[in-house]
């Protein structure tokens, strides 16, 4: 994994084997970006990054400096490489790091964020709860952005308040977004 741009550029990090999670790949990852850039000015955001995995979302986030993250993950190896990381990087109070299942955590969180990013298993089967769950909880701030990463055979044109949706070879990203 490697950071593309910011204060980290072109830290390399090196996760364990047999990680239960697949990172973000660099090139739909930068496509993201570029697209975020695009519509936000990518300072003092609130950032919430939802089955955080390896967490190059995450620290693409930190290292454009982007405000405070939220860090969601509910496995335990994913969170002690994040914990690592964060200490390696000298991260700070920017970061939050959360063990907990990610619809749990919508269901019970209260806080609103400016960038909601989720990438759960691509077969996951609940790509529209956490759509429901971020807008019928109002967890986005005005103008907040919710990003959904999945596969190619996920569609969620016909969900409230999609936006577009950006092809990065098999990796997809929706967004939505209020009017």
């Amino acid at each position: 994994m490697r950071i593309i741009r910011g204060r980290y550029k072109t830290r390399y990090f090196q996760y364990p084997k047999n990680f239960p999670s697949r990172p973000t790949t660099d090139f739909a990852k930068e496509g993201l970006f570029n697209v975020l850039e695009n519509e936000f000015f990518l300072h003092d955001l609130e950032v919430l990054d939802l089955c955080a995995g390896t967490g190059s979302i995450t620290f693409e986030f930190l290292s454009r400096e982007s405000g405070n993250v939220t860090a969601v993950d509910n496995n335990f190896i994913c969170i002690k490489h994040l914990m690592k990381l964060s200490k390696e990087l000298e991260v700070g109070n920017e970061l939050i790091i959360v063990k907990d299942d990610l619809l749990r955590f919508l269901e019970k969180n209260n806080k609103k964020f400016d960038i909601i990013f989720a990438d759960p298993p691509y077969a996951y089967p609940d790509h529209n709860k956490i759509h429901s769950l971020v807008f019928d909880n109002d967890l986005l701030n005005e103008g907040g952005l919710l990003i959904i990463e999945h596969g190619k055979d996920t569609d969620l044109t016909n969900q409230t308040y999609f936006q577009k949706m950006r092809k990065y070879g098999g990796v997809c990203f929706s967004f939505f977004k209020k009017d």
